[in-house]
């Protein structure tokens, strides 16, 4: 290795800078690095020694640099939107494609680090920011874009998914039927299928055991995603209830604010 000089003159004022550097504190990092705290020397005009300590170097010849956390998580289901979101057959119905670029992107199916702080098989649902969220292990979360209830129609608390069906039956509660009374031809139950307000899944969310009336579910109607329109319950893009409830068993915790 050259030795390096005894000193050196500052290209600012020319006075000389005495540097005291032994071959083994030099270290490639530091060679690269000297140059600019030798420059921010040379402006004090002054002879001192330059400590590397200070410059919290690293000590290993080609140094490193180490993240703050581990990569988010990588799921086979969690590709790309066009793939997440494209037409599939489930349960006997052929579920069409959804637009995905008419839908913002904070709103598609994705990993993401976790900002709740609560347990793993957590569902969150963030109801001022339209999202939801399905903890998992290492501090990541599955989060999905999500439709609630209109004013006066939402619920929030912690409670816990009591059981979930594919397909379900929609039947309307009296009061909406008050409210709409074409809904009347549905009073014994609408069978599940595309056009059923359910969707093509539905998680029953009940607290101390008793049944809340509120739901998690698909629905056909993808553009009400970000929206509060719905009667009071959480819906998703059929493609994503289908992903969620997949992920979920019965007595999972759910935690709505």
């Amino acid at each position: 290795m050259r030795e390096l000089p005894k000193s050196l003159t500052s290209p600012s004022n020319g006075d000389a800078i005495d540097v005291e550097i032994s071959e083994n504190q030099l270290s490639r990092r530091a060679v690269l690095s000297g140059a600019g705290a030798l420059a921010l020397l040379g402006v004090a005009g002054c002879s001192q020694t330059l400590d590397l300590s200070a410059l919290q170097l690293d000590g290993d010849t080609t140094g490193s640099i180490r993240p703050v956390r581990p990569s988010i998580s990588v799921d086979r289901n969690i590709t790309s939107p066009g793939v997440m979101y494209a037409s599939v057959t489930d349960g006997g119905f052929t579920l069409p494609e959804v637009p995905y670029l008419k839908i913002k992107p904070e709103f598609r199916r994705q990993i993401v680090v976790d900002p709740t702080g609560e347990q793993p098989g957590t569902i969150v649902v963030h109801s001022q920011e339209r999202l939801l969220y399905l903890v998992q292990p290492g501090g990541d979360a599955i989060r999905y874009g999500v439709g609630i209830g209109k004013e006066g129609f939402r619920w929030s608390g912690r409670a816990n998914i009591q059981y979930g069906k594919e397909w379900p039956t929609w039947t309307p509660p009296a009061e909406m039927i008050a409210r709409k009374p074409e809904l009347v031809k549905w009073q014994g139950g609408q069978p599940g299928g595309l056009e059923n307000p359910l969707g093509a899944r539905a998680l029953y969310i009940y607290q101390n055991g008793q049944d809340t009336g509120y739901r998690i579910h698909g629905s056909p109607e993808w553009w009400s995603i970000g929206q509060a329109m719905s009667s009071g319950c959480v819906r998703l893009i059929n493609q994503d209830i289908i992903d969620l409830y997949s992920r979920v068993s019965k007595r999972n915790p759910i935690v709505v604010v």
